[in-house]
């Protein structure tokens, strides 16, 4: 092979082969029916006089298996939890005498979906 035939070997192999060989991710994902596909549970933790509160721990709690999921608000109050598909209730960590409020009930997330407007009060 000359050298010209080499070169678009190798020019060809990196920019076909390349983006193929993505480490430990499928290129395509064909699989219907996938539980496991994430979607997110999202908002905003807030104190009855509309401050917002941070470096609270929001957990989602899965309906029926109570597996439970996780986040830290940031300095604006919200968080945001990548759950699989099912039903959650909101869970926030609270300080002596505090008791939530207002919360969202039960939320349902289906493969790949966004709830990002959800809205957690804590009061006293």
């Amino acid at each position: 092979m000359n050298r010209l035939g080499a070169s678009l070997a190798v020019v060809a192999v990196v920019l076909f082969g390349g983006p193929a060989c993505r480490l430990g991710q499928p290129v395509l994902v064909t699989a219907s029916g996938d539980k496991t596909t994430p979607g997110t549970i999202g908002g905003i933790v807030s104190n009855a006089k509309g401050d917002r509160v941070a470096e609270r721990g929001v957990h989602a709690i899965q309906s029926g298996t109570s597996q439970r999921f996780s986040a830290v608000t940031n300095v604006t109050g919200g968080f945001s939890i990548k759950v699989p598909p099912g039903d959650y209730h909101l869970e926030v960590d609270l300080l002596p005498g505090e008791k939530v409020v207002k919360e969202p009930g039960t939320v349902h997330i289906n493969k790949s979906d966004l709830d990002a407007n959800l809205e957690i009060v804590i009061g006293s």
